[in-house]
């Protein structure tokens, strides 16, 4: 099944059928929605973004940079809300969404970190070039 990259706000009408299916790994969205509607991350700041990939017109998956909130150093962004519909894992959505992420992250970035304790994830990341790290705000890091 093909899917389309593209960006994207938070809104009701789109993560409706996304928030319906939040698993206990979905907690990213539930952190997005909340830190959108508290006004505390809206992607609004240079550089910042949200992408979104969508299959037959819905959204399967989601992913964004913003400024890193634990590190206010200049070029430093950090991969936020990384999650793809478990009934579309496998797909190369979420590749394609790191892939994109990474792609236009070049434009504002220097630096991107993240976080993860998914080892699925990890790996995915380790491939896309990402170094993992031991550090309390970060197990992944990649240089621009």
């Amino acid at each position: 099944m093909t899917f389309e990259i593209r960006p994207t706000l938070f809104s009701s009408e789109d993560f409706a059928p996304l928030m319906r299916k939040v698993e206990p790994d979905g907690r990213f969205l539930l952190r997005l929605r909340d830190e959108w509607e508290r006004g505390e991350t809206r992607f609004d700041r240079p550089g910042e973004f949200l992408l979104g990939a969508y299959q037959e017109g819905r959204l399967v998956a989601t992913a964004g940079v913003t400024h890193d909130p634990y590190d206010p150093a200049a070029g430093l962004g950090r991969v936020r809300h990384v999650f793809v519909l478990r009934a579309c894992r496998g797909q190369g959505i979420g590749r394609a969404l790191m892939t994109a992420i990474i792609d236009r992250a070049r434009s504002g970035f220097a630096l991107l970190r993240l976080r993860t304790s998914n080892p699925e994830a990890a790996r995915l990341y380790e491939s896309l070039g990402f170094v993992p790290l031991e550090q309390p705000n970060e197990t992944h890091r990649l240089v621009l």
